[in-house]
């Protein structure tokens, strides 16, 4: 049905034509590179997703990811939405990357703009931690007080 006159270009070769032709509109630059079939008829027709494909990818700039997908699933987008009902679910992956199991527990902290959410096994611990901190040191600031006063005592004598 339709040849391709030439062999379109590539790569710097490409990069280097587009920048000589910068003056000539889109249509006629991907002409001028070979991305253009001639019909049976001598309509020429302009090939102007693959002239856009090769510039992207003569620049480095990959267009599609070089592992194939498996076809299953979907992208996690790392954003959650209201339901209808109020709830936002979190889902799966989501809770697999933070290496989180069922029946793990959570403290709610409202914010400005966002919300955290602290694991309540992971306070508990730390809670623990500052309030026997807090306790040694309670005890030796009583007794270092008890003494200030036995010398008060002896300087009134």
């Amino acid at each position: 049905m339709s040849e391709t006159a030439t062999a379109p270009l590539t790569g710097k070769a490409l990069l280097a034509k587009v920048k000589e032709l910068s003056n000539l509109p889109r249509r006629e630059r991907a002409k001028q590179c070979g991305y253009y079939t001639t019909t049976k008829g001598g309509q020429v027709r302009v090939n102007l997703t693959d002239f856009y494909d090769a510039l992207l990818s003569a620049r480095g700039i990959p267009l599609s990811p070089e592992s194939p997908k498996d076809g299953r699933g979907r992208e996690p987008t790392y954003r959650v939405s209201v339901h209808q009902n109020g709830q936002i679910v979190i889902g799966a992956t989501y809770t697999k990357a933070m290496g989180l199991e069922p029946g793990d527990e959570f403290e709610i902290k409202l914010g400005y703009k966002h919300i955290h959410l602290i694991q309540v096994d992971s306070d508990k611990k730390s809670s623990q931690l500052d309030m026997d901190s807090d306790i040694d040191y309670e005890d030796e600031d009583e007794d270092e007080d008890e003494d200030e006063d036995d010398d008060d005592d002896e300087d009134d004598e």
